[in-house]
């Protein structure tokens, strides 16, 4: 019979405890880095929140975060009534959702249409080229789309005007700038999020396939009633983790960086997004009580929306986050 935990000397169950460790040296030193890692940057870093209920002043130093002058809702009020609010909110919420409609189902079906390529290089050559873009910075994707599509050299606008058609301003025009964010989105991120669904595919059954195919199923109901219900917890998460990071540019949390780098003062009132404006007032105007209360607003409600979308999903499909 096995003996009750709770009977055990304490100093016994502490050297067994002490044993246990030590044979699982390595694993505990890989979980303690872990630990150490969030503790430092990720809770930690948290305690600078105090300094949006305060009037906060960089030369306050850290002890300011806790001695500064306590003014509660101050900096939301004033967020929440900035001439700017409707724009930025609009321009978040919307783009966001535009790339989680079209940005999301894109990896799926690449990578469903990888996976039924027969040919084992072209397919290899075909995902390493669809997921080298996520590499390059957005930086090099300004550079790369400024080249093709500025007005006085650009490439598509000069074959415009050879072709007898007026040039397009697809970089200032504020009208191109969503088609413009949510396509060069799509183009970065696709190839880099379809290899979790590859994953999750190359973990179907493959017997199930051959009684499909003797049953006399064409791909697309092989892929329709086998490959998608077997990948659908790995959609669900994925999708909960979209939500989550909704305000911040969905999958690819590039709004940001496209609202930084394609954003100008022609298109700005189409290109500013809560990230960008949270660096714009806190950085750029030294406003960092205000900026980090406009920043606790977007980390609220995206932990409401991860909290959310992963109740809804326990609830409709049964396959939740947590």
């Amino acid at each position: 019979m096995a003996q009750n935990p709770l009977t055990v000397p304490r100093g016994e169950r502490w050297a067994k405890g002490y044993r246990r460790f030590r044979a699982q040296g390595v694993l505990q030193a890989f979980a303690i880095a872990g630990f150490v890692y969030l503790l430092i940057f990720c809770y930690t870093p948290m305690l600078g929140l105090g300094i949006a209920f305060r009037n906060y002043q960089p030369k306050m130093g850290i002890a300011g975060f806790f001695t500064a002058e306590w003014v509660g809702l101050k900096h939301f009020k004033a967020f929440f009534g900035d001439y700017q609010f409707a724009d930025i909110m609009t321009n978040t919420v919307v783009l966001s959702l535009l790339k989680l409609v079209f940005s999301f189902p894109i990896p799926i079906i690449f990578a469903l249409a990888l996976n039924e390529m027969q040919h084992p290089k072209i397919k290899r050559v075909v995902q390493t080229v669809s997921y080298l873009p996520h590499f390059i910075s957005w930086v090099i994707v300004y550079g790369l789309l400024f080249t093709l599509f500025n007005t006085s050299s650009g490439m598509v606008n000069n074959l415009l005007a050879d072709l007898g058609f007026e040039k397009v301003e697809i970089l200032t025009g504020k009208e191109y700038y969503w088609t413009l964010a949510i396509l060069s989105d799509i183009w970065k991120e696709m190839g880099w999020w379809s290899i979790i669904f590859l994953a999750a595919i190359s973990g179907v059954d493959p017997s199930q396939y051959e009684s499909a195919k003797v049953d006399g199923a064409t791909r697309l109901q092989s892929i329709w009633h086998i490959t998608l219900p077997n990948i659908r917890s790995t959609i669900m998460v994925m999708l909960i983790l979209a939500i989550g990071s909704l305000l911040s540019g969905g999958m690819g949390g590039s709004n940001f960086d496209q609202s930084y780098l394609l954003g100008n003062s022609i298109n700005y009132s189409k290109s500013v997004t809560l990230p960008y404006y949270v660096y714009q007032v806190g950085l750029s105007q030294l406003r960092y009580s205000y900026a980090a209360a406009a920043g606790l607003f977007q980390s609220v409600i995206s932990l409401l929306l991860v909290l959310g979308s992963n109740y809804a999903s326990k609830k409709l499909t049964g396959t939740g986050f947590f």
